[in-house]
Order: C-alpha cells, then sequence, then structure tokens
C-alpha cells in the first residue's frame, strides 16, 4: 500500500474490502460510513474518495465498493436543499 493510501484509510477498511469474498453493497455502505466517520485528514473527502477510486476502483469496476464510492462522489456534487428562511429568501 502506498504512503497516500495509508494516509488516506489509516485502518485499512477500504483496502479490507476489497478483499472480502462474497461483501455486500450493504457490507459495503457500513464500511463506508465506518470510514468517513473516521475523517482527520487534510484533503477533502472527495479528493480522498477519488484518491480511493483511482488506486482500487479501476482495478474491480464491479466491486460492491467501487459502487459506494462513487454514488459517494455523485452525492457530493449535488446541491443541498436549504430549509427554514435561507431556502425561501434564497
Amino acid at each position: 500500500m502506498t504512503d497516500l493510501m495509508t494516509a488516506i484509510d489509516p485502518r485499512g477498511l477500504i483496502r479490507d474490502s476489497y478483499v472480502i469474498e462474497g461483501i455486500t453493497p450493504g457490507e459495503c455502505r457500513s464500511i463506508f460510513l465506518d470510514w468517513a466517520l473516521f475523517d482527520d485528514h487534510e484533503m477533502t473527502q472527495e479528493k480522498r474518495i477519488e484518491a480511493l477510486l483511482d488506486h482500487y476502483g479501476e482495478a474491480e469496476p464491479d466491486h460492491p465498493m467501487t459502487h459506494v464510492l462513487r454514488d459517494a462522489l455523485v452525492k457530493a456534487d449535488t446541491p443541498k436543499r436549504r430549509g427554514g428562511r435561507a431556502g425561501r429568501v434564497g
């Protein structure tokens, strides 16, 4: 594992998800959430996800974790709805 991957995934959660045989999408989402909550890196989460996809996703494009990581990037780009006065006034 490269130094960058060690820094981005210090507990090896994402790495390990790629070697678990028969892992389900639900298990990958749970692992991703655990990884995302351990957020103490100076790089933005979006950049870290992109780096993980570059490292793991190209070799395993159909893996459930690759799909979870791609979904996370799409949702990160989706504008958030603002409620209350801020949503009405703009």
